[in-house]
């Protein structure tokens, strides 16, 4: 028995082995799919800041003294909120109302009475303005009313009311749920490529017969398990590799702050793209399997490749509504779903331990049924040839398919 095992297990080894080398030593297409990735990341991080800031700014234009008034307490209050007022003094009323016209102005106030704009006032902008001259005109009053300064200070800019919360509140797990939104988006393409490309490496071996030399040497199982297990190498280096010169980029750039307890959030990543490559690459294998050429491959892998979009569509959906949501929580327990929904859920602290255990529980179990039936109607498939094998006659014929290999 335990000789069966070694010779089993040695023949994955030999398989996966064969994949890694092929795929990242004499395939082109590791290094360029890892370029290209990196660019688009760069890209996303690098762009905004080349083509405008995130910060929101106005130009607004004070004309006459009770509208200077307003300055200190206008950017006073665009600080508060990240907004930037740039102020400007016109000398008259007609060149505060030409200077808007033209664009160079966003909004003026003429002697403390009245808004001037193009059209219709930013909605931000108009808070901010009829704020600072809300305070503005409470002080005046109140100054007049002889109240002392100290007093309309405490008036005007009392303390903010304390917070308590009834639940632990994690301070960085915006920055994680961001990492895993982008990582999410990282993983889909990982998922759908390597696992295509599973299916178009048995369609390739079919259809120039390299497999009957293959199986000469291993069996049909172990043939499939060590190409999905070598690929899979392929799929977690790349991405591991895109993570870390991604993050280093984000973080060196300030676009994202790393927390000091990412390492979880990463982890979860890494641990889901193993779990749903696992349970997708077994299929992609199968549709690769009843086709002889890789012109049909697209027919037999439309239904997988639909129900990854489906699944990462749902995935993108309940990242803007919220992963606490009852769709994301019922996703969570869904196989097809759950690799790309349970690493933001994790990162944003709203799956329960008790939801993780279990949406693991049901992976791994989902993933042990299909491998066990992806091999089955692999073995009975690989070896036909011809017209498109049915999945009735593949299951059927693995029982009558000879014992090959040690």
């Amino acid at each position: 028995m335990s000789d069966n095992r070694t010779r089993t297990f040695d023949g994955i080894r030999l398989t996966a082995r064969r994949e890694v080398v092929e795929r990242t030593r004499r395939d082109r297409s590791f290094l360029i799919s890892t370029l290209v990735t990196l660019a688009i990341l760069c890209a996303i991080i690098f762009l905004p800041k080349l083509f405008g800031s995130d910060d929101k700014q106005f130009d607004v234009g004070l004309v006459g003294s009770d509208s200077r008034a307003l300055g200190p307490a206008l950017t006073a209050q665009g600080d508060a909120v990240g907004v930037r007022i740039r102020l400007r003094q016109p000398a008259s009323a007609a060149e505060a109302e030409a200077a808007v016209r033209d664009g160079s102005l966003d909004l003026a106030v003429v002697d403390g009475r009245q808004l001037v704009a193009k059209g219709e006032v930013d909605e931000q902008l108009n808070l901010l303005v009829q704020g600072a001259s809300r305070a503005v005109r409470t002080q005046q009053t109140l100054q007049g009313a002889g109240v002392a300064p100290d007093q309309i200070q405490a008036a005007l800019a009392p303390p903010p009311l304390p917070v308590r919360s009834l639940e632990p509140v994690d301070e960085d797990a915006r920055s994680k749920r961001t990492i895993a939104t982008v990582a999410v988006f990282i993983l889909y393409g990982q998922l759908i490529g390597y696992c295509f490309t599973v299916a178009m490496g048995v369609v390739e071996e079919k259809s120039t017969r390299v497999v009957e030399v293959l199986l000469a040497a291993v069996r049909p199982v172990q043939l499939l398990a060590g190409k999905i297990v070598g690929i899979g190498l392929v799929g977690l280096l790349q991405l591991t590799i895109i993570g870390v010169i991604g993050l280093a980029l984000a973080t060196a750039s300030g676009a994202i702050t790393l927390p000091p307890d990412a390492a979880p959030t990463i982890a979860s990543v890494l641990l889901w793209f193993l779990l749903g490559y696992a349970f997708y690459s077994s299929l992609f294998a199968v549709a690769g399997a009843i086709v002889s050429r890789q012109e049909e491959l697209q027919n037999t892998a439309t239904p997988l490749n639909l129900l990854m979009v489906a699944s990462f569509f749902v995935a993108f959906s309940t990242s803007i509504s919220g992963t606490d949501s009852t769709l994301a929580k019922v996703c969570t327990f869904l196989p097809p779903v759950a690799p790309l929904i349970m690493p933001m859920r994790i990162a944003g602290g709203d799956a329960a331990p008790w939801e993780i255990a279990l949406s693991l529980a049901i992976m791994l179990a989902s993933i042990v049924v299909v491998v066990v039936l992806a091999a089955r109607l692999y073995e009975g498939a690989i070896l036909r040839t011809g017209a498109r094998v049915k999945l009735r006659d593949a299951w059927r014929g693995a029982r009558r398919q000879p014992a090959t290999g040690p």
